[in-house]
C-alpha cells in the first residue's frame, strides 16, 4: 500500500512539475494575486464584478480567468500531492520502517508551501521561483527514491561513483540556470543558434546585473526587470553550462553501457540527453513555442531522475 501511494504520488508530482512550468511560461503565476485562495475565495471567480477588496491588484493587472484557473489548478494538485506525501510519512512511521526519506519528503513539502506563497506575495521574485522549481524536483526525486528503495543495486568502482555525483551536481546546476533564464525572461536574448546574436561570444553581456540574486522586495518581476545585456549574459551562461553537462553525461553514459548490468541505464541516459539537446535547439529554431518549453522542463526532470538512478545503483 505504501509503495502504491508513493508511485501514485510520484506520477502526480511529475504532473505538478510540468503544470508549474506551464503556469510560469504562460505568465499565469500571478493569475491569483493572493494565496492560498484566488481573489479571496477558494474557487476562481467567473466575473470581475464578483471581486471585492482587490482594487489595487486589478489596477496593476486586469483579471484573466484563464490565467487564474491555471494557477489554481496547480495549487489544487499540489495540495493533493501534499496530502499523499503526509500519508506516506504517517504509514512509514506507524509501520516502523525507515523514515529518513519520508521525513525529508514531508519537510520539503512544507517548505514548498512556503515558497509557493512567497512566489505570489513577492511577485515572482526569480530567486524564489528557482527555489520553488528545485523544491518541486526535490519532491519528485525523493518520491522516486522511495519507490525504488528496494530495487537492485550494483557496486562499481569509486571513480565511476564520484563521476556520477559530479554529473548529478552538474545537472542540478544546469536546471537552476534554466530556471534563472526562464524567471528573468532571458530565453529570447539569444534568438539564433549556434551563435548568440550572430556572435560566438557576445560583446554586450552584463554578468554582474544578470546574476544579482536580490533586487529587493515589492518589485513586480512579471515580464522581467533586467536589460538586454544582463539577459544575454544569463542565456549565454546557460548555453556554456549545457556544453559542460553534455560532455560529462556522455562520458557517464558510455561508461555505464560498458557494464552489462547497466547497459540499458546507460543507453537511457544517452537517449534522454539527446532528446533534451534536440528540444533546446528546436526551442531557438522555432521561436520558443510554449509546448516545447514545457517539454524542455519535463525532459530535464527525466534527465535528473536518470542520473539519480545511476547514482543509486552505485551506492
Amino acid at each position: 500500500m505504501l509503495k502504491n501511494i508513493a508511485l501514485t504520488s510520484f506520477f502526480l508530482a511529475f504532473i505538478v512539475v510540468m503544470l508549474g512550468a506551464w503556469v510560469r511560461l504562460t505568465d499565469a503565476g500571478l493569475g491569483c494575486p493572493d494565496w492560498p485562495g484566488c481573489y479571496g475565495d477558494l474557487i476562481v471567480p467567473s466575473d470581475p464584478l464578483q471581486i471585492d477588496g482587490f482594487d489595487q491588484s486589478l489596477n496593476d493587472r486586469p483579471f484573466d480567468e484563464g490565467k487564474a484557473w491555471r494557477e489554481m489548478a496547480h495549487r489544487y494538485l499540489a495540495s493533493i500531492l501534499g496530502l499523499l506525501c503526509l500519508t506516506i510519512f504517517i504509514l512509514a512511521w506507524k509501520r516502523g520502517e525507515k523514515i529518513l526519506l519520508p521525513t525529508l519528503l514531508i519537510s520539503t513539502i512544507i517548505f514548498q508551501g512556503i515558497l509557493g506563497m512567497l512566489t505570489v506575495t513577492w511577485l515572482l521574485k526569480p530567486l524564489i521561483v528557482i527555489a520553488h522549481l528545485l523544491g518541486g524536483l526535490t519532491t519528485l526525486s525523493l518520491l522516486f527514491l522511495i519507490v525504488r528503495h528496494n530495487s537492485q543495486k550494483t557496486t562499481y568502482s569509486k571513480k565511476l561513483s564520484k563521476l556520477l555525483v559530479l554529473g548529478l551536481g552538474a545537472v542540478i546546476v544546469q536546471i537552476a540556470l534554466g530556471g534563472w533564464t526562464s524567471s528573468n525572461y532571458a530565453a529570447v536574448a539569444c534568438p539564433d543558434f549556434p551563435t548568440c546574436q550572430a556572435q560566438w561570444w557576445p560583446d554586450n553581456m552584463n554578468f554582474k546585473d544578470g546574476f544579482d540574486l536580490w533586487h529587493g522586495i515589492g518589485i513586480d518581476y512579471e515580464g522581467g526587470i533586467l536589460d538586454n545585456e544582463a539577459r544575454t549574459a544569463i542565456h549565454f551562461t546557460h548555453r556554456l553550462s549545457a556544453i559542460f553537462v553534455t560532455v560529462i553525461l556522455l562520458i557517464i553514459g558510455f561508461l555505464l553501457r560498458k557494464i552489462p548490468t547497466t547497459l540499458v541505464l546507460g543507453s537511457g541516459l544517452l537517449a534522454v540527453l539527446s532528446v533534451q539537446i534536440s528540444i533546446g535547439i528546436a526551442l531557438i529554431s522555432f521561436g520558443f513555442p510554449i509546448t516545447l518549453a514545457v517539454l524542455h522542463n519535463g525532459v530535464g526532470a527525466l534527465l535528473l531522475l536518470t542520473i539519480i538512478e545511476a547514482v543509486r545503483r552505485t551506492r
